[in-house]
């Protein structure tokens, strides 16, 4: 069955930016070129949250692991961390030096990265949003920052034409792949993180291993590809593209395998759901569609990658095995040997554990906002005695 259109939202007044879903599906987060988040509920009739409180284009969003705050970077050269409720509080600071284009959180969600039209990657602690450190070898803007799925790693992508990967221990650059011809507006780990995918105004997808750092995969279309977004089980991407399409790749057979059209004029953004079982995406239409993925349900019995033969629009494919990290099904004598209490016992004791980090996040970010109250309190405090002084002296003058 064909990808279909389930949904579509319209609130924004300007073009869809970014787009991302919470853990549990239950909200998309989108943030646009009119200064402004929305959250957007997939239950019925629910309505949807307007954010305000940059001054500026909100470029990049991004859900928490745990779903309880939402990170954003806007033009207005800085970062906010919301709490995603109808109060919608937020803690601000300045990031950078200029625009924000990307911000996410590692896997744990304790460190968020970002990058920018500075020219860096800079990378901060979520509580209290400490700077940690910052990395500076582009030398144009850096459109996109990612961690790997294991934390340790690094990939930026830049108008500078290259996608630099670096050791986040060492905060050096291991490697700089530099085969794109063009600006590089999207780049993200393979679910595995032993691959990456990069799209750019070259109207290209590349698909490097990490490792060995070669080429795996290489797509031309016909038009700037503007974001991408790996299904979990890592045997498909999704592209959103200036044509107005998204297009769909089966990284397996290396070749297209869909084409979808819905919005009018240039996709902007795209982000399948943390399951794959739908995808979102974004456009200068100003509005942000939701697709139910509907992938064959043995996407996962793949046992081995198979050899690529010709790839998108007829270019041909590398001819090299997609070895970087296929999800297999686990078999049933893999599972014999657990009971289903002590599967029970262990997603129950998963899920406690997932709500006390979520609430900690609600708490520490409730704490920040309280701080930035308290410190916005004192100034003003200052200020009006510092006035009375003034006032005092012009008197007794």
């Amino acid at each position: 069955e064909d990808p279909s259109l389930e949904r579509h939202f319209k609130g924004h007044r300007d073009a869809v930016t970014s787009v991302d879903f919470s853990r549990a599906k239950k909200q998309i987060v989108s943030g646009s070129m009119d200064s402004s988040l929305m959250i957007w509920s997939m239950k019925p009739q629910m309505r949807a949250y307007r954010f305000v409180g940059h001054k500026d284009a909100v470029l990049c969003v991004q859900f928490s692991p745990s779903g309880h705050l939402v990170a954003s970077g806007s033009r207005d050269k800085t970062v906010r961390l919301w709490i995603p409720s109808i109060k919608g509080e937020s803690t601000v600071f300045k990031a950078h030096t200029a625009t924000v284009r990307s911000v996410h959180f590692s896997s744990d969600g304790q460190s968020l990265v970002t990058a920018s039209d500075d020219k860096t990657v800079k990378v901060w602690t979520v509580h209290r949003q400490k700077f940690l450190f910052s990395l500076s070898q582009h030398i144009n803007w850096v459109r996109c920052a990612r961690f790997s799925p294991d934390g340790r790693l690094i990939v930026s992508s830049s108008d500078d034409k290259t996608v630099k990967l670096w050791d986040k221990t060492s905060r050096e650059c291991i490697h700089s792949f530099c085969e794109h011809g063009g600006f590089v507006n999207h780049v993200d780990f393979h679910p595995s993180g032993n691959c990456i995918a990069a799209g750019g105004t070259d109207s290209t997808v590349k698909l490097w291993d990490v490792r060995m750092n070669r080429l795996l995969q290489h797509y031309q279309g016909n038009s700037v590809v503007n974001s991408l977004s790996f299904h979990p089980s890592g045997n498909y991407l999704v592209t959103a593209s200036s044509d107005s399409t998204l297009k769909i790749l089966d990284l397996l057979e290396g070749r297209l395998l869909y084409t979808l059209h819905g919005h009018q004029g240039p996709a902007t953004c795209v982000a399948f759901s943390r399951d794959g079982d739908f995808f979102a995406s974004g456009g200068s239409d100003e509005q942000v569609m939701v697709w139910k993925t509907n992938f064959d349900t043995d996407y996962c019995d793949v046992v081995k990658a198979q050899k690529y033969g010709s790839s998108v629009d007829g270019t041909h494919g590398t001819g090299v095995e997609m070895d970087c990290g296929i999800h297999h099904k686990k078999t049933k004598t893999q599972d014999s040997s657990r009971t289903h209490e002590q599967q029970d016992e262990e997603n129950s004791l998963a899920n406690t554990l997932e709500h006390i980090l979520g609430q900690l996040d609600v708490l520490t970010q409730t704490v920040s906002i309280l701080e930035q109250r308290l410190t916005l309190t004192e100034d003003k405090l200052k200020e009006c005695l510092e006035n009375q002084q003034k006032i005092l002296q012009n008197k007794t003058n």
